[in-house]
């Protein structure tokens, strides 16, 4: 069936990092069909990722926090109003997979995964093969359209984005997003303490969301660094992005600022604890570096996405990652 893409809907409402891993569809259908209109689905929150990028049409927003399911069919009335030619699923859960099915589109892809796929007039095979990352299973959706897509993500900070951050950016510095929404993502607070300790000389900015706040005020605390401080909170996501690539280095987590990172293609070292690259969530950036504990441990990886707490209880997977070996191969 031959599709003229003309107008084209994107839906990926899940988290920050799933957004971000997203983009770049639309730098691929930007590219392939350059008069085409594209609109972004997101669930309400991450919108401010996508603010006046230059090659969305617009952004429509769900608001799962309240009224869940009044706000989808409010959705669904909006889509099929729009006419779009093709939509996009990137989710593989049911109410991403109504709103594709539903949406009156000629072309309504997604992956065979989802439980709506068979309405689908595409249904592509997702697999989680190691090594293969979440980039690539995603531009498999539109490989009818752009066989050699372009793989990284793009995220594209204002100019008032921008300025905000020139004040911290005076002298070389160094970024690092302690959190992650697991715990058995996130690198123990003494192992960021330790390396923090190791970078005397460095100017450290500690990153986070609101929520953030306590873990880095007690890291800013108990390293005891002359030239560390807190933006936890103070920085949208744009302006973080923003901070981040001009950054001489950014230590993160296998969670959302890794795939910052990728986007603005900053210098990056993501730390992986309980999980490991090859599920497909590794940095993208040019100048990029993976740290893991060397030995293998019989149960790593736990689990895909993270788990709140350690099954084992020792969590040896982040303990003992060694940071002067990570800091010795990055030469800091």
């Amino acid at each position: 069936m031959f599709v003229v893409v003309k107008k084209i809907l994107i839906i990926q409402t899940a988290f920050i990092g799933d957004v971000i891993l997203a983009t770049p569809l639309i730098e691929n259908i930007k590219n392939k069909f350059p008069d085409s209109s594209i609109d972004f689905l997101v669930r309400k929150g991450n919108e401010a990722l996508l603010m006046q990028h230059p090659k969305l049409n617009q952004v429509l927003v769900w608001d799962k926090s309240k009224s869940k399911y009044k706000h989808l069919f409010q959705l669904l009335q909006v889509i099929r109003k729009s006419k779009y030619n093709a939509v996009i699923c990137v989710q593989r859960f049911v109410n991403a997979g109504l709103l594709t099915a539903l949406s009156g589109a000629e072309e309504r892809i997604g992956f065979n995964k989802n439980p709506l796929h068979y309405f689908f007039t595409r249904a592509i095979q997702h697999t989680l093969e190691k090594g293969k990352h979440e980039v690539d299973r995603n531009l498999e959706l539109i490989q009818h359209w752009v066989p050699t897509p372009q793989r990284r993500p793009a995220l594209y900070p204002l100019k008032v984005h921008q300025e905000s951050v020139e004040d911290l950016q005076s002298l070389p510095y160094i970024c690092i997003a302690p959190a992650s929404v697991w715990f058995t993502k996130q690198l123990p607070k003494q192992k960021w303490i330790e390396l923090i300790t190791k970078l005397p000389h460095h100017q450290i900015y500690l990153l986070g969301a609101p929520s953030d706040s306590d873990l880095c005020t007690s890291i800013l605390l108990e390293s005891r660094h002359k030239n560390i401080k807190s933006l936890s909170g103070q920085l949208n996501l744009l302006e973080s992005a923003a901070l981040m690539a001009k950054a001489e280095m950014n230590f993160v987590n296998d969670s959302a600022p890794l795939h910052l990172a990728s986007a603005m293609n900053a210098k990056v070292c993501a730390f992986y604890c309980s999980t490991i690259p090859e599920f497909g969530f590794f940095p993208l950036s040019d100048q990029s570096f993976t740290a893991e504990k060397r030995e293998n441990l019989s149960c790593r990886p736990c689990n895909l996405h993270g788990k709140n707490n350690c099954p084992e209880r020792h969590f040896k997977c982040g303990n003992d990652i060694d940071i002067d070996a990570i800091l010795h191969k990055i030469h800091l």
